[in-house]
C-alpha cells in the first residue's frame, strides 16, 4: 500500500503570506496639515534602565517636553526584535519535526520518507496495511501543521487573510501590543502625570498623538521584500527613535493600553497603512468606525502630518468610506 501526501508548499504558500506584511507597508497617508517636529532625542544608560529625553512641536506649535525611565527589567521583558520570515527557513524548521516523528513509526508496520523539495515537503508512506498508512499520514500531518504553528508563534508571526482574500502572514501586532503594556508602563505614566488633572482623556491622546508623530519616520519602499524586517517592536522604536506606520501603531496601542486598561482598542489595516481606534464617547466631528456592534473612534500616530485626535488623513478616510479596511481586536 502507497499513500503519498506533498505539503502546503511553504516559499509558494509565502509567496502569498508576505503579501500580507504589504498591507502594513509605507505610510503614504499623510494629510496636508503641518507636519510634525522632533526638536531633540537623547538616550541615556543609568544602572537601573535607559532614560529617554524628548522634546518636540506640538499641534499649536507649542514647545513639549517629557523624559521617562524603562527599567532594564522592563526592555528585557518585552519583545525586542523581529525576525525576518524566510520560508526555507520554516520548511527547514518543519522538515526537522517530521523527521523526528517518522523515527518513531515502527518499520514493521511502515516505512516513510520525508522529502524536502523547493517549494514543498513530500510525505510517503508505505505498507501492507492501508488503515495503518493512512493513520500514520494523518497523524504526520498533524505534526507538520503544528511544527508550522510552533514556527510561526516562536518568532512573532500570524495568519490572516487579504481584502484580496489571499492567505497571507504577518507581524503578530496585537500580539506585539499586549506583550509590551507592562514593560512602557513608566513611559505611559509620565504622559499621564504631564497632563492637567482636570483634563479628560482627549488631552492625553493630544499628547501622546503629537510625541508619536514626531518621532522620525522610516519609509518602507517594499514591505514583501523586507520580509518583515523593517517592522520593529515597541522598545525598538524608543531605543531607534524611528518607526514605520505599523511600529509606530503598535507602539501607541501599548502605551494606550496601559492608560486605559479596559477599554475597547483596535487595530485598523488599509492598504499601505495602519491606524487605530478606541472605544470612547465620540464628539460631533469625529471618524468613527463601527465593529461588532462598538463605535471606535480612529487615530493615526504615524506622522510626520499632525493629525489630531479623532481626524484621519483625506486618503485614510476614502478607504474607510469604501469599506477597504481590516480590523484586529487589541488585547
Amino acid at each position: 500500500m502507497f499513500r503519498k501526501i506533498t505539503s502546503p508548499p511553504l516559499s509558494a504558500i509565502n509567496r502569498v503570506l508576505l503579501v500580507g506584511l504589504y498591507w502594513l507597508s509605507v505610510g503614504l497617508f499623510f494629510s496636508t496639515t503641518a507636519g510634525a517636529e522632533q526638536l531633540k532625542f537623547k538616550k541615556a544608560q543609568s544602572e537601573s534602565g535607559v532614560l529617554f529625553s524628548y522634546e518636540w512641536l506640538d499641534m499649536d506649535s507649542t514647545r513639549q517636553s517629557i523624559s521617562f525611565e524603562l527599567p532594564h527589567t522592563a526592555i528585557k521583558a518585552a519583545p525586542t526584535q523581529q525576525a525576518n520570515y524566510r520560508p526555507k527557513i520554516a520548511q527547514r524548521y518543519v522538515t526537522v519535526a517530521l523527521m523526528e516523528a517518522a523515527k518513531k513509526v515502527n518499520p514493521k508496520e511502515a516505512r516513510v520518507k520525508i522529502i524536502p523539495k523547493r517549494d514543498s515537503i513530500d510525505i510517503q508512506v508505505k505498507g501492507a496495511n492501508e488503515d495503518k498508512v493512512e493513520a500514520i499520514l494523518s497523524d504526520l500531518k498533524a505534526v507538520q501543521q503544528e511544527a508550522y504553528n510552533a514556527y510561526l508563534d516562536e518568532h512573532y508571526f500570524t495568519r490572516f487573510t487579504t481584502l484580496f482574500n489571499q492567505k497571507a502572514i504577518k507581524p503578530d501586532h496585537t500580539r506585539y501590543a499586549t506583550e509590551s503594556v507592562k514593560p512602557l508602563v513608566a513611559a505611559s505614566q509620565a504622559f499621564y502625570e504631564k497632563v492637567n488633572a482636570q483634563s479628560d482623556s482627549r488631552a492625553y491622546f493630544s499628547l501622546i498623538l503629537s510625541w508619536l508623530q514626531s518621532i522620525p519616520y522610516d519609509t518602507l519602499e517594499d514591505r514583501v521584500v523586507s520580509n518583515g524586517s523593517g517592522y520593529a517592536p515597541p522598545i525598538n522604536v524608543l531605543m531607534q527613535n524611528v518607526g514605520d506606520c505599523d511600529s509606530k501603531a503598535v507602539l501607541a496601542s501599548s502605551m494606550v493600553r496601559a492608560f486605559l486598561p479596559s477599554t475597547k482598542m483596535i487595530m485598523v489595516f488599509l492598504p499601505n497603512h495602519a491606524l487605530l481606534g478606541i472605544a470612547l464617547p465620540p464628539m460631533v466631528d469625529d471618524r468613527t468606525i463601527v465593529h461588532d456592534g462598538e463605535t471606535y473612534v480612529l487615530y493615526d500616530p504615524t506622522g510626520p502630518a499632525l493629525i489630531p485626535f479623532g481626524q484621519v488623513s483625506e486618503d485614510t478616510e476614502r478607504y474607510i468610506v469604501t469599506g477597504r479596511y481590516q480590523v484586529e481586536a487589541v488585547d
